[in-house]
């Protein structure tokens, strides 16, 4: 029982610890906007030769779109078999 106490107390000392502003911790931690320098602006450029790589087909949104019925099917028959057997030990 005394090491759910002192769990709690570490915990809850963390968490008001972490809410406190420390001097130099009390700035942003996003930290200040630089802009971006060339290199960087040349990595995110649009790159002709990587376009056909990129995964904004038709085919792939479908696919998509077959996996989430497919997931939503399965949850539906979790579901279902759940209530069928709970019905099943009520009614036993």
């Amino acid at each position: 029982m005394a090491f759910l106490l002192n769990n709690t107390s570490i915990a809850s000392h963390l968490r008001l610890s972490s809410q406190k502003p420390d001097g130099a911790f009390a700035q942003s931690r996003r930290g200040f906007h630089v802009e971006l320098g060339t290199r960087e602006k040349d990595l995110l450029a649009q790159n002709d030769a990587l376009r056909r790589f990129k995964s904004h087909k038709k085919g792939v949104g479908h696919l998509k779109r077959v996996g989430d019925v497919l997931t939503l099917v399965v949850l539906a028959g979790c579901c279902y078999e759940i209530y069928a057997r709970a019905t099943v030990q009520k009614e036993d």
